[in-house]
């Protein structure tokens, strides 16, 4: 077994699932690092008719740093919006109609704090995957943690560092595999094969 410490992301791509359920893998949220611009923390990458499509969280610039304390910001209606283009990317895919009235819930309620809402994602998402997982989240900001550290492994700009087969997505014969998007491209796509797909991961 290993600790490792992972950043807490949106509908996180599926390489970060990998992570995260790999049963070596004893998990720690970071929760007291700066708040990182351009990245998964307030992002997800979804397939859409034009290829990859980026649905970013607004964010409250009101000076707290801490990612524990960023908000969400709600002068537009974002929530709308992702859900939106999530149902019109994903509604032609294969298993969507049976995960849509679960995906729909994350944008129901509006959380106040980005944390609540990325880990409330995730849980969504192991409910669907008919998994669990424990995890922690730690307790203080250390600059080099104990655990093995994956705050700067995911990137949203740089190709993936994890090898994974291609299977059939929803634009995939017009535009090519897209590699590693959000895990919602996943399961929509592959259903109940998700989980196997994720344990077959590996990283380059």
């Amino acid at each position: 077994m290993q600790n490792i410490l992972l950043p807490v992301f949106y509908l996180p791509p599926i390489s970060w699932f990998s992570e995260f359920l790999n049963a070596e893998n004893e998990v720690v949220f970071e929760q007291f690092e700066s708040f990182p611009k351009q990245t998964f923390r307030n992002r997800t990458h979804i397939y859409g008719a034009n290829g990859r499509l980026s649905l970013i969280i607004p964010i409250v610039h009101n000076g707290n740093r801490e990612f524990k304390d960023t908000e969400m910001s709600y002068r537009e209606n974002w929530q709308k919006i992702h859900w939106k283009s999530i149902k019109t990317v994903y509604q032609g895919s294969p298993y969507f109609e049976y995960y849509e009235e679960k995906l729909e819930k994350l944008f129901e309620k509006k959380e106040k704090f980005l944390l609540d809402f990325n880990i409330k994602s995730i849980k969504i998402i192991l409910d669907i995957l008919k998994t669990e997982k424990a995890y922690s989240l730690n307790e203080e900001y250390i600059k080099n943690p104990e655990e093995v550290n994956f705050r700067e492994k995911f990137s949203a700009k740089k190709t993936s560092e994890y090898e994974m087969a291609e299977y059939f997505q929803t634009f995939s014969d017009k535009l090519g595999f897209l590699n590693d998007l959000s895990i919602v491209d996943l399961i929509c796509n592959k259903g109940p094969e998700s989980m196997t797909y994720i344990k077959n991961i590996k990283k380059l």
